[in-house]
């Protein structure tokens, strides 16, 4: 196994997906890496006013500001992409914005056509506290919204919408450190991007940005090729994790659900009726995110739950 680092630059920093970029790290399964990231919008120097216009990686920008891709020797389409999340430390600030862009949330709540409002956190890694310019402190749990792996279909892919295959934008606060997560792998060396680090965020992410942050984050890769599901899914300290993605709120819960009782029946060696029924007993279904075109739902089997 060898250690890698990958800091963000120009060089080794894009803001969409595609099959076709030039990997900026090649490792090998077992490898470890250590990944700098921007914060999504990609800012080179820190506000110092909330929402303070400051330097940007990409002017203008596409998508998220995300690390690689990078290449995994040996990653197959059919394979599953295993990516461990050995520590991740957020940077000194970060930002929080909502209102002032339709979506469906603001637009029910009135905000879509009103002056956005900008959140500005001092963050303190060590004591893991993010305290906001107006002095309200929360506690940090840091995490990378984006994990994912280029689509195979060709061309430049948007990084805003999650997807069911390629992960991505997945905002799952359960993705902390000691996380590991399965991505199948769809193009030939996995492709991987990092970035999009949030100190802390509330299931739901609900305003549409958490506490977008700056990110160090340490990953261990490597490859597998039997899963008990197809799609993504995770192994969290909260416990195992499975994801919907849809324009629709029912689809997304049902996927969500659907992966989770499949993942059951094998752990437990039951019909699916009977996995059902145990889910009914023990798994939490959490609205994963609202903001990002693409509504997320992650279903959750408590660490511990029926002996498992």
């Amino acid at each position: 196994m060898t250690a890698h680092r990958l800091d963000p630059t120009r060089e080794t920093t894009n803001d969409v997906y595609s099959r076709d970029h030039r990997p900026v790290l090649t490792v090998d399964p077992g490898d470890t890496v250590v990944v700098g990231s921007l914060d999504a919008s990609g800012h080179l120097e820190r506000q110092t006013t909330p929402g303070e216009l400051r330097p940007r990686l990409f002017e203008p920008a596409r998508g998220h500001a995300l690390t690689g891709p990078v290449a995994v020797r040996g990653a197959r389409p059919g394979q599953v992409l295993v990516v461990t999340f050995v520590d991740l430390r957020p940077g000194e600030w970060g930002w929080t914005v909502a209102g002032g862009r339709e979506t469906p949330v603001t637009t029910r709540l009135g905000l879509a056509d009103v002056e956005p409002s900008w959140l500005l956190w001092e963050i303190d890694a060590d004591a893991g506290t993010a305290t906001e310019s107006r002095g309200l402190t929360v506690p940090t749990a840091p995490f990378l919204g984006v994990t994912g792996v280029a689509p195979a279909e060709p061309g430049e892919h948007a990084t805003t919408p999650p997807r069911a295959t390629a992960g991505g934008n997945i905002d799952c606060r359960e993705l902390v450190a000691g996380s590991v997560l399965y991505l199948p792998v769809q193009v030939d060396d996995a492709l991987l991007y990092l970035g999009d680090g949030h100190a802390a965020q509330g299931d739901g992410e609900v305003g549409g940005t958490a506490v977008e942050c700056p990110m160090t984050t340490e990953v261990r890769v490597d490859l597998v090729d039997d899963r008990p599901l197809d799609g993504i899914h995770a192994e969290t300290p909260a416990g195992r994790v499975t994801f919907g993605f849809d324009a629709d709120l029912d689809v997304a819960t049902g996927d969500a659900l659907d992966a989770m009782v499949t993942w059951l029946a094998v752990l437990l060696d039951v019909d699916r009726a009977t996995a059902l029924a145990f889910a009914s007993a023990v798994v939490d279904l959490r609205v994963t995110q609202v903001a990002n075109q693409t509504w997320g739902v992650h279903a959750v089997l408590p660490t511990g739950a029926l002996g498992l």
